[in-house]
């Protein structure tokens, strides 16, 4: 199959290697998803929205394409085409703030534009933006434990992401899984990235639903 994983953390790709001083839990996640799913034998194609430096604000003038033209700028546009041309879709991010950061959330602002939109009526508007087989997946890295994240706090991105942006496009086969690596050791953390093919290839089959 071909992946494609939209990729956004200030670190970069770089911060996944475990040295002392540039290092992040969410880089290390990329680096070993990617792995598995070349291990798996699948085309992936990268994201890395910082090291693209995409413009996460709508501008006025972004948002008068938005509204009139089929995308917002050349960017966005090349970004659709990459995820319309996938099999399956990767979302990896930091929560903080318990929401997703202002990179993810302006890319879906940008690149899911009205001009992107085919209107179908079975049974009631329905809005489908990419193929509606695509799978779509959501990795994300959370400062709080994974069941506060969902009932203390409602699981905002995960309900916004599920019900909101995929759910009004058709897309049903979508799956959510957490790792929280803040509150567990650094054992712990090399053991979820150790597990990646089991737990993004298996058991992400059985995460929460929300």
């Amino acid at each position: 199959m071909k992946v494609a994983v939209v990729f956004d953390h200030p670190c970069g790709e770089q911060a996944g290697y475990n040295e002392p001083h540039n290092r992040s839990f969410t880089s290390a996640l990329l680096v070993a998803t990617v792995a598995a799913l070349k291990a798996r034998g699948d085309e992936v194609d990268a994201i890395d929205l910082h090291a693209d430096n995409f413009d996460p604000v709508m501008h006025k003038q972004d948002l008068q394409n938005w509204r009139t033209k089929p995308f917002v700028d050349e960017q966005s546009q090349n970004y659709f085409e990459r995820l319309y041309s996938s099999d399956e879709i990767i979302m990896l991010f930091p929560m903080w703030w318990e929401m997703m950061p202002a990179m993810t959330k302006g890319f879906i602002d940008k690149v899911f534009a009205k001009g992107q939109l085919r209107a179908v009526k079975l049974g009631g508007a329905r809005r489908e933006i990419l193929n509606t087989n695509i799978k779509v997946r959501i990795l994300t890295v959370s400062g709080a434990p994974t069941f506060a994240y969902k009932w203390i706090y409602g699981n905002p991105v995960g309900r916004m992401l599920k019900r909101g942006v995929f759910g009004k496009s058709a897309i049903k086969n979508f799956k959510w899984h957490n790792f929280n690596a803040e509150d567990t050791t650094p054992a712990g953390r090399q053991k979820m990235l150790d597990n990646i093919t089991n737990v993004y290839f298996t058991r992400i089959i059985h995460a929460l639903n929300f």
